[in-house]
């Protein structure tokens, strides 16, 4: 009876794993989740833009504050560039890339690579001036009583900043995360950029942790940051989870000795909690770690 029952529901997997193959493309879903970064686009778009219906914009962004905030990404259907999710979206993009960019079809790598690029090279503007994180650009207020088209947009393009001592651990620390985990995945097919980028996240993982405390907690970034991306949940966790990717990106295990030192208790994964990303990066590591350990022992045996 047992047997029986096993062997109906491997023969019933099997079919529905023919039936997800046939009926699922992934390959798609894969190209076109990729495609979506294309049309968020903001900044001087490149030549190979494949979403014709978009053009530049937002080509004087930061020139109120004598600073270039060109490129990177719009939020949702909003031409405002809110810098902490966006930095949360390049950590997790570069993180797929790291994990999975073997498996991916050679043109499909690339895409990934230069929609990733695109985050990348945005929040190293943010973070080009070492006392200071450029957090975001437009007043979400304004930009949601007009509807209108990133190219055609008149609002205001008011810049947001973080200037020390005040803090902004949450968004330097996911910024951080963000050119950690980039500067792996650019390692073989750029080096010089990766080593640029990991050299960066170093430095501002230093900021974020030296002036402790929540971005939104500033009144110079709180009227435009909340209350759409506020930080609800606080900043230890940006803070953890950037020394993770620094551990990992650079094997300094002075990193690892900051989150056993700093943990706290683990429980969900989002734009604004990294504990459960946090728990699975760590593990990974450790667990690896202890793989090479063993194996280490079995040869010397």
């Amino acid at each position: 009876m047992e047997f029986n029952l096993i062997l109906k529901f491997t023969v019933l997997v099997i079919q529905l794993s023919t039936i997800r193959s046939s009926y699922l493309n992934y390959g798609e879903a894969l190209s076109k989740s990729i495609l979506f970064f294309e049309g968020q686009r903001s900044g001087t778009l490149p030549q190979d833009q494949r979403v014709k219906w978009r053009g530049d914009s937002g080509l004087r962004d930061g020139s109120d504050e004598n600073v270039d905030l060109t490129g990177g990404y719009y939020d949702a259907g909003d031409n405002v560039k809110f810098g902490f999710p966006m930095a949360f979206t390049t950590t997790m993009l570069a993180w797929s890339v790291i994990e999975f960019g073997e498996m991916m079809p050679p043109r499909e790598l690339r895409n990934a690579l230069v929609a990733l690029w695109w985050g990348t090279d945005y929040l190293l503007k943010t973070v080009a001036e070492h006392d200071r994180i450029y957090v975001q650009v437009g007043d979400p207020i304004k930009d949601h009583n007009c509807w209108e088209r990133p190219e055609d947009m008149d609002t205001e393009r008011t810049v947001y900043k973080v200037v020390a001592p005040n803090p902004a651990s949450d968004v330097a620390g996911e910024t951080a995360a963000a050119l950690a985990a980039a500067s792996m995945a650019f390692r073989s097919s750029d080096p010089g950029y990766s080593h640029t980028v990991l050299a960066t996240a170093t430095r501002v993982f230093e900021f974020a942790d030296t002036y402790r405390g929540a971005y939104s907690d500033n009144a110079d970034a709180r009227n435009g940051v909340c209350p759409f991306y506020c930080d609800y949940n606080g900043y230890q966790d940006e803070l953890l989870w950037g020394a993770a990717w620094l551990r990992r990106a650079s094997g300094d295990d002075k990193y690892m000795d900051y989150i056993q030192v700093n943990a706290e208790n683990i429980n969900e994964f989002g734009w604004d909690n990294k504990h459960g990303g946090l728990n699975v990066l760590v593990s990974k590591s450790t667990i690896y770690t202890k793989y090479i350990f063993l194996m280490v022992i079995c040869v010397l045996k």
